[in-house]
Formats: C-alpha cells, structure tokens, sequence
C-alpha cells in the first residue's frame, strides 16, 4: 500500500468515493504518501468520475481533503 502511485492512489478514491467513502481516510493517507514521493503538489481528480460532480460537491470534497493535508484540484 505504501508504494502505490499517484495515479493508483486517486483511483482508490474514485473507487471509495463510489462505496459510500469506505476506507476513504485511509485512502486519503496513501494519496498524500504517494504525491510527497511523487513531488505531486496536488491531486487531480476528474469530476466525471466523482459520485457528486456538481459544486457543491467539488467543494465540499476540496474542503474534506484540504483538513487532512491534501489539496485537491479538477480537471476540465
């Protein structure tokens, strides 16, 4: 777990986001592991793949992600 990429950690959380955010503090975690590896400064998530693609949505996961540490940014 603690040698996952950048990529393989964001899916994680696509994938924990979909499981009604099961294990997603856990998730958050290794993301952040894997962008100080990485030299990453944020996490790209594309808000297609989100369970609520909406603003509000995005803020509010941007809020959620920016307490533990992680900042978090959209794709077109």
């Amino acid at each position: 777990m603690s040698d996952l990429t950048l990529a393989q950690a964001i899916d994680n959380i696509y994938a924990s986001i979909k499981a009604d955010n099961e294990d997603l503090d856990t998730h958050i975690a290794a993301l952040k592991a894997a962008m100080a590896r990485e030299g990453a400064k944020e996490a790209v998530f594309e808000p297609s793949k989100l369970a609520q693609s909406n603003r509000q949505g995005r803020k509010l996961m941007q809020a959620y992600f920016r307490k533990k540490g992680v900042a978090v940014s959209f794709s077109a």
